[in-house]
């Protein structure tokens, strides 16, 4: 059985966001992050503009179901929905931006890890990296939807028993924590052939790195304008993450 790196902590993880940043001004990735910066820009005027629209309604929804008894800590409430809603933009502005951007996701992973360990994964016509890069979204959000599912049930459960309550927000962040690891790591895992399951095992035996990691992707994408920024950092940072702490982890 594989044993955590002893560089599995949070500092560590979000270290690697730091990093991904850091990357993106590496004048080697530039030509390789304009057509994700150019489909991020499209997508936040698109989800962003619809977000204000609806965020003063859904609030004063969700409120309604607070009790009279406890209007005193409607601020409280309201704080907490407001996190909620920022998580559920977050998720939702990832999971639109990774569907469409994953085959350039995949080529700027390939190139950060050329830059970073001078290594190459095997060489692949266009033809037959984009339908796979697809493909895998397609089962990453299979994935994503089929576990969050049950999330979702327990948030709504917790959300109506007022001790419970202030959980909701801390519980969805690390869910979205852990969706943004596995999301960003995976680019590079499956440039490099390591099939979905084994991936996520090995973030799971690094599970500190990976919440610090997909906790600054979160918290990122939950940001307006950063949030542009944001995913082609999680690509290059995800790299980062698998060739210093993962690449050499073996399979339990």
């Amino acid at each position: 059985m594989s044993t955590p790196s002893p560089k599995n902590n949070l500092a560590t993880g979000a270290h690697y966001y730091i990093k991904g940043i850091n990357l993106l001004w590496r004048k080697e990735l530039r030509l390789y992050i304009i057509a994700p910066l150019l489909i991020n820009v499209l997508i936040f005027i698109s989800l962003t503009s619809t977000l204000f629209h609806y965020f003063n309604s859904g609030m004063e929804w969700m409120l309604d179901f607070l009790p009279s008894f406890l209007h005193f800590l409607k601020w409280i409430v309201g704080l907490l929905v407001g996190v909620f809603l920022l998580l559920c933009y977050g998720y939702i502005f990832n999971a639109i931006t990774n569907i469409i951007a994953s085959p350039f996701y995949g080529i700027l992973a390939q190139k950060t890890q050329e830059l970073i360990a001078g290594t190459t994964p095997q060489d692949e016509p266009l033809g037959t990296l984009i339908p796979r890069v697809i493909a895998r979204e397609i089962h990453k959000l299979i994935y994503f939807i089929s576990r969050g599912a049950f999330v979702f049930i327990l948030l709504f459960i917790l959300g109506f028993m007022t001790i419970t309550a202030p959980l909701v927000p801390v519980i969805a962040a690390l869910w979205g924590a852990w969706c943004m690891a596995v999301q960003y790591v995976d680019y590079t895992c499956d440039n490099n052939q390591l099939a979905f399951t084994p991936m996520r095992k090995r973030l799971r035996a690094n599970l500190y790195s990976s919440t610090g990691f997909g906790g600054m992707v979160m918290f990122a994408s939950m940001i307006p304008i950063i949030n542009i920024f944001a995913m082609p950092a999680a690509v290059t940072g995800g790299t980062a993450f698998w060739i210093k702490e993962l690449q050499w982890q073996e399979e339990s």
